[in-house]
């Protein structure tokens, strides 16, 4: 049985006791106020007709008739009345009530009775008639009778209006609210069929449609939308993810295929050189097969390093994938790219290699990882001189209200506009450069997890044939203003910020409190940093 079946059943149920008790209590009240009215009203006549008795004959009858006034009231009322005398039974009389059955003296009824007489129902009062000399002695009866027919009639008709009345009062209820249940209930149903589609894995993107009150159907069907939101959401995510995972394992392989080949080659050339027979390659002697030893070695050594470069990439978005959690201090910033500056000059490069001066950054500090971040502006470094064959690599910096922007730049082949929103993801590659320029093509993936891990962000400007610019930016810790460092952020308690010390040269003189002050936060209507350092070139 449907839950709209049960509620209408139930409904319908509750409704038929109550219409059952309440139709009992109308018919109840209506019989017993007639029944007792009529009665009041016959024993009242009962005890107010004044009958006078004649004077007695010879034998002691006597005459009993009502009197006049009594007699016109009770024929105008309806009652049939029939006055029995028992000092003579012939002296009876009957006015309309000749059926009346005059009861024995010491059997006259104490209550109204019920008396059928020519297919019509009477009630039926008695009362003793005595003699006003002597009390005690019974002379007759009063017996009056009111006509019950029309009264019953009306009791029968109202039990079956009553019955009636209840059972299609039942009937229209139990349709209606078999209707309005079903149409309640109807929403339910779209959440079953959206259920069972999403559970056959047809269609992720059906949404419940609803357009009634924000009642509990409502509130269900908006958590049950929001629920198949999610589960898109985490489906698509874990689609795209499951790609990735495939993309990444089968460039994985093909980039550990290519070492791996080179190496087995080099190693089979070696076992057959060193283990040919006398009259084998005659020509290959000592040191030809030295000079082919060397470079099968070398060959090996450089496939052997590249395989380890490789391995630790991976390494590094294995950690990255895992959530790996990088401990962060406040660094000097001039201290930071110097050290980059001086460093990259030692990475092999054709290019000319022209970094800014960075004496004016020693009192900007950033908040971050050193070794991260050098990594990090490594790789930007290297991949600037690997796709410039000639021309310039530069870098320089620009300051920007609560954040540094280190901006790398190169005259190199540069990229297609197409290319740009995939640079980042893992093992990809410019089809043109795969395999002519060396590298495993992880190298920005994890730059860019670097810098998600340092809230910063990265921009990228570039054209085909005319290079490229990568524009890291940073947020700042600390800022100098005029001659005083301040934090980026004003503590609650106005405390004396102890900074790291700088290798910058002062003039002798007395230092200076550092004072904490917040910096001015970012306008709303600005230019972006990219358009200032644009402009500040």
């Amino acid at each position: 049985m449907s839950i709209r079946l049960r509620l209408t059943v139930w409904y319908s149920g509750i409704l038929a006791v109550t219409l059952m008790l309440f139709s009992v209590a109308i018919y109840a009240f209506v019989y017993f106020n007639t029944y007792q009215e009529l009665r009041t009203r016959l024993l009242d006549q009962v005890y107010r007709i004044q009958v006078s008795a004649g004077v007695p004959d010879s034998q002691g009858h006597v005459d009993l008739l009502p009197s006049v006034k009594d007699y016109y009231r009770l024929m105008e009322s309806g009652f049939r009345i029939k006055i029995g005398n028992y000092t003579d039974a012939s002296r009876e009389h009957s006015y309309n009530g000749s059926f009346l059955t005059v009861p024995a003296p010491d059997k006259i009824p104490s209550d109204l009775q019920q008396v059928d007489y020519n297919g019509r129902s009477y009630l039926v009062a008695y009362g003793g008639i005595f003699s006003t000399t002597n009390p005690n002695q019974l002379l007759g009866v009063m017996i009056i009778a009111a006509d019950m027919t029309d009264s019953n009639q009306l009791f029968d008709d109202l039990r079956v209006t009553l019955i009636v009345g209840s059972l299609a009062t039942l009937f229209i209820a139990f349709t209606l609210g078999l209707f309005l249940a079903r149409k309640s209930m109807a929403p339910i149903g779209k959440v079953i069929k959206a259920a069972n589609q999403i559970q056959n894995g047809k269609d992720l993107s059906v949404r419940i449609d609803y357009d009634g009150p924000s009642d509990e159907i409502g509130q269900l069907i908006s958590t049950v939308n929001g629920m198949l939101g999610r589960t898109e959401v985490f489906y698509k995510e874990l689609a795209e993810a499951y790609t990735a995972q495939r993309r990444f394992v089968s460039d994985a392989s093909h980039e550990l295929r290519t070492p791996l080949t080179t190496i087995r080659g080099n190693v089979d050339l070696l076992q057959k050189a060193w283990n040919k027979k006398p009259d084998e390659a005659p020509h290959l002697d000592e040191h030809m097969l030295k000079e082919l030893s060397m470079e099968a070695i070398n060959d090996i050594a450089d496939e052997a390093k590249r395989m380890s470069r490789l391995v630790n990439d991976m390494l590094s978005l294995a950690r990255a994938d895992a959530g790996q959690t990088i401990i962060k201090d406040s660094l000097p910033a001039g201290e930071l790219l110097e050290e980059v500056v001086r460093r990259a000059q030692f990475i092999p490069h054709r290019a000319e290699w022209k970094p800014a001066d960075m004496t004016e950054l020693h009192e900007y500090f950033v908040y971050g990882n050193k070794d991260y971040l050098q990594q990090m502006l490594f790789i930007f470094i290297e991949n600037a001189f690997k796709y410039t064959p000639e021309g310039t690599v530069t870098l320089d910096t620009v300051i920007y209200p609560e954040q540094i922007g280190v901006r790398i730049s190169d005259t190199g082949i540069g990229m297609d506009q197409e290319e740009v929103p995939h640079i980042f993801e893992r093992f990809y590659r410019a089809d043109e450069s795969r395999g002519v320029t060396p590298g495993t093509g992880l190298g920005l993936s994890i730059a860019k997890w670097i810098i998600d891990a340092h809230e910063g962000s990265v921009e990228v400007v570039t054209a085909k044939g005319k290079g490229t610019t990568f524009v890291i930016w940073l947020p700042l810790a600390a800022v100098p203003v005029e001659g005083e460092i301040l934090p980026e952020r004003l503590p609650d308690s106005e405390e004396v910020l102890d900074l790291p010390e700088t290798k910058k040269e002062q003039p002798k003189k007395e230092p200076k409190k550092t004072i904490l002050k917040p910096i001015k936060k970012k306008p709303d209507k600005e230019e972006s940093p990219a358009d200032k350092s644009a402009g500040g070139e």
